[in-house]
């Protein structure tokens, strides 16, 4: 459903230097596609920690027989550090000062720590080529992609991201989708507020909403006891490039 593997030939960059920066900072890992181990080199990750297909899981289709999945398109490294004389504080701080972006955790019962981070541009942008996050469609009889579609927008954390292609693109996301009877898809997941429906026979989307955070959870569908409206309900908040909030936002369908 993603990239299993980025060679130096497709690293990305939106110009010259955010290209020749993702380079150097690729060309310098163990980089033998996937399954390859960390190591004290440092390990390119593809896909990387946070998928692939991610924890948002997949939404069913029994009728369509159809599989509908949010899938990130990024790489990561992952370097082992000896865990002797290392002190996680300062490496932290190091990484908060130079804005490196590591994340470390100390991997107990082993002889190391390990630290690793987002493959991005000094502009922001992921290593890899567009588009940085999709909706894949699998038809279940065949096992073939029925479709797949960018998901989500990058403009409110890279402004540039407008000027090269705004929702083509596509955007880092974390969330699960849900289908209906009738044939939408609902989705938000991403970081630019929005919860999207998407024809689930082909993948057009039909319709957004704003939210005032981002929708890192999965949509869920009640009707209405007494009047028999149907809504579909999510929660919107979170932290890092998802605006923080703490809401739980409902919609109407219309009748």
């Amino acid at each position: 459903l993603s990239p299993h593997q980025l060679s130096l030939q497709q690293v990305w960059g939106p110009t010259e230097e955010d290209r020749a920066a993702c380079l150097a900072s690729i060309d310098a890992l163990r980089n033998e596609g996937i399954f390859t181990p960390p190591s004290l080199q440092g390990t390119l990750v593809v896909p990387s920690n946070i998928g692939g297909a991610h924890w948002g899981g997949l939404a069913f289709d029994s009728g369509r027989q159809l599989a509908v999945i949010p899938v990130n398109r990024h790489a990561s490294m992952v370097q082992l550090i000896p865990a002797e004389g290392f002190d996680r504080g300062a490496a932290e701080q190091e990484s908060r000062d130079q804005q490196l972006g590591y994340e470390y955790n100390v991997m107990h019962g082993t002889p190391y720590a390990m630290r690793r981070r987002a493959l991005r541009s000094p502009s922001g942008f992921p290593c890899s080529p567009p588009p940085f996050g999709t909706l894949v469609a699998v038809d279940l009889s065949t096992g073939e992609r029925a479709w797949e579609v960018p998901l989500g927008s990058m403009e409110l954390t890279i402004p540039a991201a407008a000027e090269l292609g705004g929702d083509e693109l596509g955007a880092t996301n974390l969330g699960g989708p849900m289908i209906t009877a009738s044939g939408l898809v609902f989705i938000a997941a991403t970081p630019d507020n929005l919860i999207r429906a998407f024809d689930a026979n082909s993948g057009q989307e039909l319709w957004r909403g704003e939210l005032p955070a981002g929708g890192r959870a999965t949509p869920m569908s009640f009707r209405g006891r007494q009047t028999g409206k149907q809504f579909v309900a999510i929660a919107a908040g979170g932290g890092g490039s998802f605006a923080r909030g703490d809401h739980i936002v409902v919609f109407s369908l219309p009748e």
